[in-house]
């Protein structure tokens, strides 16, 4: 029998036992990360034609309400991005201080640097950088013939006794291949996988898991219902074979591609978890994680995408007021030039109606025989209803003019056939109609091909506006160097500013001037 003295110790005892219990407990925590990429400046909804459950989706002002909404619920919670906050006309006339500004707003604990970042020089982006209120992060881009980093490799968020490493680092093709070279010219890039792994080896002591932001993958294809088309969906193969090679890695969240996974993938080699979103604000990736911090080891909980239905959304504020502020900086972006009909859409391997309707503007002004655009280069739809200079010069924000180049018959049928290669989408076109087969051979895929309702003949001279990219070979339409240059005329983005205003009311063309037999079949 334990005396009196006994007792009480050992009583004791037992509270320090739970307490120590209570303490191992609460080494156990749940945190969630919310993700984004590519949102590419869409400020305002989208029509979600595709989706019968959705009337319209995503605009960063509400995107910026589910964000606080999952936050609230979440408890411990990071917010981060995988690069391409600029492009449009609000990015561009503000030299990317708008994106930043949203991004503070929104509160991002951590983005890592896309390829649109650098749209108006690598010497601007580094001015801008600095008003973000979160870190810029880039682990393989350097300053030529250095080891100087472009910027900050890595962070260490730390929040409710979670330490979080998050590295940021973008792919070889990004870099070489969407980037005007002038853009870049004096940095360089290094493999991407090696570099992460020099800053993985560094940091994974003193953090209980790491996150990776990568802009790879293939090139995103210009189609804002990506998502229902198998067709077009890119795929994360860089962000896959990353996953396999890294050590020490819990998470990759991807970007640059558009593709989306509705749930995380798990690398069955390493464990690590890859996640994306499909771009352009439209969904907000949400994974939840039960962290050891004691052992410093993250387990997947849940993994998920939230689509942002703006009608059912608050339009938040903060972010709001940043947007009008840009907007009431810029009147002239404002104004309303037209009204449209029905909405112009995209579509990156097949006929589009806005792209006729961009194509039937451009052969217009120049009064040529045909009219020619890369689906890549129609950057955003259209909605119903009014469009506005901000819209148009969102449409087609390039600097390119309209040049109308002659071409014989032969040469517009070799360029016929080279759009029906898909090198950047099937190009669209105006004044032409023509039938082919996809399922052909390169080179042999166009069956028929006529202008103004005459048959193509192979000595005529036919007279072709498009954009002087394009006109002097680039994006490897080779075929106009063998023609000749008739005119250069005004920017493309100020003709179609031009044709909007003339037409005020337009009907958005239908489709059937390029018609692939072998989907009819």
């Amino acid at each position: 029998m334990k005396n009196k003295v006994e007792q009480p110790l050992i009583l004791a005892i037992a509270v320090v036992g739970l307490c120590g219990a209570n303490i191992a407990w609460a080494d156990i925590k749940e945190v969630t990360l919310l993700h984004t990429n590519d949102i590419e400046s869409v400020y305002e909804p989208v029509d979600a034609f595709w989706n019968d459950d959705i009337t319209h989706i995503g605009g960063i002002p509400y995107l910026a309400t589910l964000i606080k909404q999952q936050r609230a619920e979440a408890g411990t919670s990071f917010l981060l991005d995988s690069g391409d906050i600029y492009t449009g006309s609000l990015s561009k006339k503000t030299k990317g201080k708008l994106p930043f500004d949203l991004y503070s707003a929104m509160g991002y604990d951590a983005i890592t640097l896309g390829n649109h970042e650098f749209e108006y020089g690598w010497q601007s982006l580094k001015e801008t950088m600095p008003r973000a209120r979160f870190p810029v992060l880039n682990a393989n881009i350097y300053y030529e013939g250095t080891d100087i980093p472009f910027t900050q490799p890595y962070t260490i968020l730390e929040r409710d006794g979670v330490k979080i490493g998050v590295i940021g680092a973008m792919g070889v093709d990004a870099f070489y291949n969407t980037m005007w070279k002038g853009n870049r010219e004096g940095l360089t890039i290094k493999d991407p996988t090696q570099e992460v792994q020099k800053w993985v080896d560094k940091i994974r002591p003193e953090v209980d898991m790491v996150v990776v932001l990568t802009h790879q993958n293939k090139t995103a294809p210009m189609q804002t219902d990506k998502e229902a088309d198998d067709e077009v969906q890119r795929g994360f193969d860089e962000d896959y074979a990353m996953a396999g090679k890294l050590k020490g890695v819990d998470v990759i969240f991807g970007g640059h591609s558009d593709h989306g996974l509705w749930q995380p993938v798990i690398h069955p080699d390493t464990g690590t978890v890859i996640g994306l979103t499909f771009g352009q604000g439209k969904y907000l990736g949400y994974t939840k994680f039960e962290i050891d911090t004691d052992k410093h080891t993250a387990k997947l909980l849940e993994g998920k995408l939230i689509p942002v239905e703006s009608d059912k959304l608050a339009r938040d504020e903060k972010t709001s007021q940043v947007i009008e502020d840009a907007r009431d900086a810029y009147p002239a972006l404002e104004k309303q030039i037209a009204t449209l009909d029905k909405t112009a859409y995209r579509r990156y391997y097949r006929e589009s109606n806005v792209g006729n309707l961009v194509t039937d503007l451009m052969r217009n002004n120049a009064n040529s025989d045909v009219a020619m655009l890369s689906s890549g280069s129609i950057r955003v739809d259209l909605n119903a209803g009014p469009v506005t200079v901000e819209n148009v010069m969102n449409l087609f924000p390039f600097t390119d003019k309209l040049d109308v180049v002659e071409l014989n018959g032969e040469q517009l049928k070799e360029l016929m056939e080279y759009s029906y290669t898909l090198p950047y989408g099937l190009a669209q076109f105006s004044g032409v109609e023509a039938t082919y087969d996809s399922t052909k051979p390169e080179g042999k895929r166009l069956l028929t091909l006529a202008i103004a309702g005459q048959p193509v003949k192979a000595n005529s001279m036919y007279s072709v506006a498009t954009y002087s990219f394009a006109a002097t070979g680039g994006d490897g339409y080779t075929v106009f160097s063998k023609g000749k240059i008739l005119s250069k005329g005004e920017s493309v983005t100020q003709v179609l500013l031009d044709e909007f205003a003339k037409n005020k009311t337009l009907s958005v063309p239908s489709l059937g001037r390029q018609i692939d037999v072998s989907k009819t079949q």
